[in-house]
């Protein structure tokens, strides 16, 4: 079993895997920025590391975090997810240098992220996967031609690209032609790679991805699925699983397509098969994420399974826990991203001190976060604050539960995306789980909420004001 673990990342994920090294008995190292002195994952680890004043540069230097895991006697990287967390490169190097790699072969991870490779390999394998290129564009008089023969709407992306970055919907030749150079500019500053594809665009399909775990002895099985329908410009927003659109045929076909993509590619540890499904009930391949996901929690929530802990287990050569007739769902599990944006004025960040913070709690509740009264948020990471997690037997208690929870949620002195998500919950479409990708875009009066005090929040400050005034 590894000893000793660096964490290459920050955030609500460094808590988490800094958890489960703590439940294995493994000794966790953090890493920071100047920007991240106070953070919370800097005080839980059982060692702490800066890696220097620029907010962003430490975190992406490949070949920095690998000689710090050797001088700090780490046997082993996790990576999290974003970063460097796809980086075939940085897996490379750290097997060149004798440290494990928690997760899939660097030969895997570049063959995945390299979405036209992917989709070869999935069309290989007898995976559906929607009409397009057969490989990267050329230019833009090639890209014309694709689109004309698959018909419009398309989707125009970044080979490499992920995170709803590097791609745009062309609803006609006058848009591909507007928008080729700026998916190429966004690729190459991203990513660093100007290879751009080209697929039919799906229109309001519903977005399911199945979570996968393989070991290193040949075993392969699926977590069941998750619906991330509800996203804004390609970023998801609330997650479900089980997909409450699904029925058990779809369920187990979706399943089985997931661990056929994994096994063709010969993927081990924790990945994600991500599916687009048309109107008319056809699934169709997207793109495989070589990582832990954000949204691995409501899995983790109706299974049972701790994936974050399988996934160090794989990497340290042990076999998989569990058979696939082992796995077993147990009611629905809901998840918020709470960001620090404000809805009401186009989702712009809102980074600033959090001057008092309480988490939701009860029955059925998980908060995943490395939050806390007093901090200060930088203005140079991902804007998500937290993870409210709930689960409940039926979809309808689950719904009931995430808006008692959300309304527990004490979080100020920042915007938040909590009322926006409150509304999204009172919605028929929603809570009759017919919801597509389409829905934010459908629905935009839903920011148009009341700014006036939650009355649960309100007793909470007044309370908080009445026990300093006192000094209780």
């Amino acid at each position: 079993m590894l000893r000793k673990i660096l964490i290459a990342n920050r955030g609500e994920i460094a808590v988490r895997i800094i958890r489960a090294c703590a439940e294995m008995g493994i000794r966790s190292v953090a890493i920071y920025s100047d920007a991240d002195r106070f953070a919370l994952h800097v005080k839980k680890a059982d060692e702490s590391y800066c890696i220097g004043s620029e907010p962003l540069a430490g975190y992406l230097n490949v070949y920095a975090l690998v000689d710090l895991a050797a001088a700090t006697g780490c046997d082993a990287i996790h990576p999290g997810y974003g970063f460097l967390s796809e980086n075939a490169q940085f897996a490379r190097i750290c097997k060149e240098r004798g440290i494990v790699f928690i997760g899939p072969d660097a030969d895997v991870i570049h063959r995945m992220g390299d979405k036209t490779e992917a989709r070869k390999a999935m069309i290989a394998a007898g995976i559906p996967v929607t009409p397009g290129s057969d490989g990267n564009l050329d230019n833009v008089e090639q890209a014309l031609v694709v689109a004309e023969s698959i018909g419009y709407p398309v989707m125009l992306k970044a080979t490499s690209g992920g995170g709803g970055r590097g791609i745009r919907r062309c609803d006609n030749a006058e848009e591909l032609q507007r928008n080729y150079q700026r998916v190429i500019s966004e690729a190459t500053k991203a990513f660093g790679s100007a290879d751009v594809f080209l697929e039919k665009c799906v229109i309001n399909p519903k977005h399911v991805e199945v979570q996968v775990l393989a070991d290193h002895h040949g075993n392969t099985i699926h977590l069941y699925e998750r619906d991330c329908s509800i996203q804004r410009r390609n970023q998801k927003l609330i997650e479900i699983a089980p997909s409450p659109q699904l029925d058990e045929a779809q369920r187990q076909y979706i399943g089985g397509l997931a661990v056929l993509a994994a096994k063709a590619v010969g993927y081990t540890n924790a990945g994600t098969v991500e599916f687009l499904l048309d109107d008319k009930d056809r699934f169709y391949f997207m793109e495989m994420n070589t990582r832990v996901q954000v949204e691995h929690t409501i899995t983790e929530t109706v299974t049972g399974v701790d994936i974050v802990e399988e996934q160090i287990r794989v990497a340290a050569g042990l076999t998989l826990r569990f058979k696939q007739h082992e796995i077993v769902r147990r009611g629905y599990a809901i998840q918020f991203r709470i960001n620090a944006e404000d809805p009401q004025n186009g989702f712009l960040p809102s980074f600033g001190r959090i001057s008092r913070y309480y988490a939701p709690g009860g029955p059925g509740v998980r908060t995943d976060t490395a939050i806390y009264t007093g901090y200060e948020i930088p203005p140079y990471y991902d804007s998500m604050l937290a993870k409210v997690i709930v689960s409940a037997m039926t979809w309808e208690d689950a719904i009931k539960r995430g808006e008692r929870a959300l309304k527990d949620m004490g979080l100020f002195g920042i915007k938040t995306t909590i009322p926006y998500y409150l509304e999204i919950l009172r919605h028929p479409e929603f809570r009759a789980a017919t919801s597509n990708t389409g829905f934010v875009d459908k629905y935009p009066e839903l920011v148009n909420y009341s700014n006036k005090p939650r009355p649960e929040v309100l007793a909470s400050v007044i309370a908080a004001v009445m026990a300093a005034h006192t000094g209780l």
